[in-house]
Order: structure tokens, then sequence, then C-alpha cells
């Protein structure tokens, strides 16, 4: 059996990760989205709250290619969370060159702690190439619409956090 780890902070979980994850998914047998326990970025939704969005998020993708989806919280080392799952490969979405260079360090230091685990890249869909977490929070923090970037279910979580989107005086 082919076991895939993606692992991501995934706070939130945007239209990005899950172009990666459906992806992904056809690479695979079977798909640990590792979730990331990362205090010093202090997310905005508790590891609860995120593994719950992608669970939620991954059951119309585990329908669609009939792989198994399964969000994995963890704090350890990467390498030692993918021997934890038994995943043969470690996969990596890319946005941007900026990207490609802090990976290409990650996998490197990987390799060298155990090299029997791979690593591939996937590029995102030029569509999603300039979403990330950061910026989407930061877009519903100051009022704006995130629709474009996560699913419904995902809008409706920010919105319960910063309020509704509103509109800029000069869409008026």
């Amino acid at each position: 059996m082919r076991i895939g780890l993606y692992p991501g902070t995934f706070d939130p979980v945007t239209l990005g990760h899950l172009d990666i994850i459906r992806r992904a998914a056809s690479l695979v047998d079977r798909l640990v989205i590792g979730v990331a326990i990362n205090r010093d970025k202090g997310p905005l939704f508790s590891l609860d709250e995120r593994v719950a969005m992608l669970r939620a998020e991954c059951l119309s993708i585990e329908r669609e290619t009939g792989v198994e989806i399964i969000a994995h919280p963890f704090e350890n080392l990467l390498i030692d969370c993918a021997r934890d799952v038994g995943a043969g490969v470690i996969i990596r979405g890319l946005r941007a060159v900026a990207d490609f260079e802090y990976e290409f360090q990650m996998v490197g230091m990987n390799r060298r702690l155990d090299d029997g685990i791979e690593t591939v890249f996937l590029m995102a869909e030029a569509e999603h190439q300039a979403i990330a977490s950061k910026l989407v929070k930061e877009i519903a923090r100051l009022g704006g619409d995130v629709g474009p970037f996560v699913t419904p279910a995902v809008q409706h979580a920010l919105e319960e956090r910063f309020g509704p989107p509103h509109r800029s005086k000069a869409a008026q």
C-alpha cells in the first residue's frame, strides 16, 4: 500500500490545499494529512477545529477518488511523523520559487534523517497559486470576502471569528 503524508498547519484549509489533496490522492492508496501543532505560528483555529475542517472538506475527495484520507495531528519532526504513519512519500505543495527554496532545504535535511522517504512536489494550479492561509486570515480580519479562496464551510468559520465581509466604499 502506498501511503503519502501531506503536512501543514491548515489554518485554515484553503482551496489551494484541497487542490493539492485531490491531486495527491491520485498518487497514493492512503493519504495522511499531517496537521501540524505549531505553537510558534499562533494558529487562529484550534487543532481540533483544523482537524475537523479537514475531515469535513476531504469527505467528497475520498468519495471521488476512493482513497482513504486521514487527518493526523503531529508535533514531532516531519520525518518522524512520516515513519509513524508508514508514509513512503511526503507530498508538498508549491506556489512560487520562494516555496521551492525553503522546501529544497527541507528535503535535504529529511533525506539525511531517512533516505527511504521520498518527497514529491506538486505545483498549485494557477488559480490557487496566490492563496495562502496567512493572507486569507488577514483578508477575513479586515472584512474582505474570502469566498474565492476557501469553501463555504471554511468561510463561515472565518466569519464566526471576524464577522461577515463588508463592502468597501469604492465598491459601493
